[in-house]
């Protein structure tokens, strides 16, 4: 494979719809709709398990062990936000995503809905800071 650095998803997308390239690493949230028109053949997954929205597709792990890349989104706030505003902030964002409705809609777009508290969100940041970090220093990334 040929690495071909974009500015975005949107541009990279456009070119894989239009065979400008032959493959690409994409969330599954944005590429669903493409899957299921059948403009885009998926190849696999990248998360530890099989997505419940694409149950017949395999991980990247069923051939290359160990493999495991997920992307999440979470909200954040300055860093002195008063504690009564993140706790309020999160009781919202929580009961959001407990929602039937709200977590239907996510699910059909292939999210995985994770509540939880500031810290836990904490050492999720740290957690997955440590993972890249390491992969980053064992390929000898650097900056350009």
């Amino acid at each position: 494979m040929v690495h071909v650095p974009y500015r975005g998803q949107a541009a990279a997308m456009t070119d894989l719809l239009g065979g400008q390239v032959q493959v690409m690493f994409d969330p599954v949230v944005s590429s669903i709709a493409h899957i299921r028109a059948g403009k885009l053949r998926p190849l696999a997954v990248t998360t530890s398990t099989r997505a419940e929205v694409l149950p017949d597709i395999p991980t990247v792990g069923d051939f290359v062990g160990g493999y495991e890349a997920s992307v999440w989104f979470g909200a954040g706030a300055p860093k002195n936000t008063p504690t009564e505003v993140v706790d309020r902030l999160n009781k919202e964002i929580n009961a959001g995503l407990a929602d039937p409705t709200i977590k239907a809609r996510l699910a059909d777009q292939g999210s995985t809905t994770l509540a939880g508290s500031p810290a836990e969100f904490g050492k999720l940041i740290a957690d997955e800071t440590e993972k890249w970090g390491k992969v980053i220093r064992a390929a000898n990334i650097k900056a350009e």
